[in-house]
């Protein structure tokens, strides 16, 4: 199931099909798999990495524990639909495609994009 997660996130990132339509594909494949509560729990416990380099030479380096990035998912969502000019800043972030590729424990390259002037940013769940 994970690689036919990453696979749904890729033609996302791609804009091969659309965030909503790849959270529905997600659920229904969370839909026809078995949940694994232990395999979700050490899931939890992996990291997501992000680098960003700069063509400048600039480096940023971020790891988070998965479960704190998806508390914070959570937590977000529910403080941005009590401030309506938060909306802004959200509108093009799908929380749901988000949580759905963490509850379904997509893993390894999420996002790899290397712009015309070097910049590059990478991010990874291992």
């Amino acid at each position: 199931m994970k690689e036919e997660i990453a696979k749904i996130l890729t033609m996302v990132q791609e804009e091969k099909i659309t965030a909503e339509k790849g959270a529905e594909l997600i659920e229904l494949l969370k839909e026809e798999t078995p949940s694994h509560s232990s395999s979700q729990t050490s899931y939890l416990k992996k990291m997501l990495r992000i680098r960003i380099n700069s063509g400048e030479g600039d480096k940023v380096n971020i790891n988070l524990p998965v479960n704190l990035v998806k508390t914070i998912l959570t937590a977000g969502r529910h403080i941005a639909e009590q401030f309506p000019e938060s909306e802004k800043y959200v509108k093009d972030i799908d929380m749901d495609l988000l949580l759905n590729a963490i509850e379904s424990e997509a893993e390894g390259q999420i996002v790899d994009i290397t712009s015309a002037n070097n910049d590059t940013v990478l991010i990874v769940i291992e």
